[in-house]
């Protein structure tokens, strides 16, 4: 088996899963990644070294290391004693966080985070410490303070916000409920109201005035005219009898907040329905998807003799798509043009990881947070998740016991 050559985004993308997940062990994130728990380690450092961090500063929560105890008996009771006064302040310090984060908990589903967060400061500074409030909450105390200083403006503005979200409500009622944000700024500025867009806009997320609107359906399958044809050799058939001998790939978008997107490409082998290669871009250039075939590339060792299939995409019928399949040794395969039935498959795949990953959300947030977890999903899904077609094995777990079996007939 070839050794296994992890790109950069690779180990930046694990090394950032393993820093940014609560009590994360190697051996844990490691699993689920698929690689050596030794390996991952090897990168956390790496990465922490060219940051200067210390092993120390990297881990705040580590105990420090105990004292030889001491031979004299009346000594020995002193640090016993000593070492349970200071089990005894971390319990209470513990307790407070607890009792913060519980009572915090209503706030934290408000819109504005940051601003519920404050709220909750000063709602309860007379509980606790300002001091420790923030640092349970991780905001910042000079923020606190400046939020503070802006009290007044702040429900003179909400005032007015009351006052325009009954104007709000009136043009919304008489279109039927039908009225948006543009329609309702135009209606209002019309009445002689001097309003922007953007004030109308949280106005109306504020007191939860939503006007009808279509889902925006993204196209991610572009056919480009002047691509060459190319035969389905699928026939919709996406099984295999041996990995690395047939796969499939295809597109998605990844909604982030604010209407803004990312794009992942994926190639999966139709043996195991492994995930063998992957891209996450915010565009849909030919560079997407090249990059995903050259992960495959890397976690296989090699592609030569084995069939792809995809839509017709622009991406997947570009020339610099077809020359680095020419290049490994891929035979490409297409579906027909319209047809998702023809790409079922990895559709389905598609539609399980924004479905497992979104969990009843319409984005993922910002593109760092969406990257993370499709991040995850993607890894742990090869290495843990029971997949129906497999019995309900997990990928890696399927292929392995494949190859087990080969050896065992061959001996």
């Amino acid at each position: 088996m070839a050794m296994k050559d992890y790109s950069d985004e690779f180990k930046a993308d694990a090394v950032a899963l393993y820093e940014s997940t609560p009590g994360a062990i190697y051996k844990s994130i490691a699993a689920d990644l698929g690689v050596n728990r030794a390996t991952l380690r090897e990168w956390v450092l790496r990465d922490r070294e060219r940051r200067g961090i210390t092993a120390a500063a990297a881990k705040p929560g580590a105990q420090p290391r105990e004292a030889v105890p001491s031979a004299d008996p009346h000594e020995r009771v002193r640090q016993l004693e000593a070492r349970v006064a200071e089990l005894e302040a971390s319990e209470r310090k513990l307790a407070t966080e607890r009792d913060i984060l519980r009572k915090a908990a209503k706030y934290f589903r408000r819109d504005e985070l940051v601003r519920s967060r404050f709220q909750f400061v000063d709602d309860h500074r007379d509980t606790y410490e300002v001091k420790r409030l923030c640092q349970v909450l991780d905001v910042n105390r000079s923020s606190y303070y400046k939020w503070l200083a802006g009290a007044e403006a702040r429900a003179t503005r909400q005032r007015e916000d009351r006052v325009l979200a009954e104007e709000i409500r009136q043009v919304h009622g008489e279109s039927g409920g039908a009225y948006g944000s543009p329609r309702i700024t135009a209606e209002l500025r019309e009445k002689g109201r001097r309003v922007n867009e953007k004030r109308i806009a949280r106005v109306m997320r504020t007191f939860s005035i939503t006007g009808i609107r279509l889902r925006r359906r993204v196209r991610t399958t572009v056919p480009d005219p002047a691509a060459s044809p190319v035969p389905d050799l699928f026939q919709r058939d996406f099984t295999a009898t041996e990995p690395g001998r047939k796969y499939m790939g295809d597109i998605t978008y990844l909604p982030l907040a604010g209407g803004e997107f990312l794009y992942l490409a994926t190639v999966l082998d139709c043996f195991s329905r492994k995930v063998v290669g992957w891209s996450i871009a915010d565009h849909m250039r030919t560079g997407l998807v090249t990059d995903a075939l050259r992960m495959a590339a890397s976690t296989r060792g090699r592609l030569d003799g084995a069939v792809f299939h995809c839509d017709h995409g622009a991406q997947y019928g570009s020339r610099a798509y077809a020359g680095l399949c020419d290049q490994l040794g891929v035979t490409r395969s297409m579906g027909a043009i319209g047809t998702s039935a023809d790409n079922a498959a990895c559709e389905s795949f598609h539609a399980s990881l924004k479905h497992e990953t979104l969990q009843g959300a319409t984005d993922y947030g910002d593109s760092d947070t969406c990257r993370r977890t499709v991040f995850a999903w993607l890894t742990r899904y090869n290495t843990r998740r029971r997949h129906s077609a497999n019995g309900h094995l997990s990928p890696n777990e399927y292929e392995h016991r494949h190859h087990t079996a080969k050896l065992t007939l061959a001996a």
